[in-house]
C-alpha cells in the first residue's frame, strides 16, 4: 500500500497541463519569423493581462520584447501565450509572430 500511495504521489508531481492562448494580435502580416520568451513562475500565475506574476519570476527579461528580438522581428503580428502547469511550478513561454 505504501508504494502505490508513493507512486501515485510521484505522478501527480510529475503532471502537468498546458494551454495557449492569444494575447494580442496587429495588422502587420505573419510571416516567417518567430521568436520565443520563456521563464518559469514558482507559486504564481500567468492569466489575464499579468504574463508572470508569483513568489519568484525566473527570468526577468521575459516578455514580447525579449521573444521579438531573439526571432529577430521588427513587426509583431501575433502573440501567444503558452503556459505549462506543474504542482507548485509553470512555465511560461510568450511566442511572437512576424517579420
Amino acid at each position: 500500500m505504501k508504494k502505490y500511495i508513493i507512486a501515485l504521489s510521484a505522478i501527480g508531481l510529475m503532471a502537468s497541463c498546458s494551454i495557449t492562448r492569444p494575447y494580442t494580435a496587429t495588422n502587420n502580416p505573419i510571416g516567417s519569423k518567430v521568436g520565443k520568451s520563456q521563464t518559469g513562475v514558482i507559486l504564481g500565475t500567468s492569466a489575464g493581462d499579468e504574463l508572470a506574476v508569483g513568489l519568484f519570476v525566473l527570468n526577468n527579461n521575459f516578455g514580447v520584447i525579449e521573444a521579438a528580438k531573439k526571432g529577430k522581428i521588427n513587426k509583431i503580428a501575433t502573440v501567444d501565450v503558452k503556459t505549462t502547469n506543474y504542482l507548485f511550478f509553470q512555465k511560461v513561454e510568450v511566442i511572437v509572430t512576424g517579420e
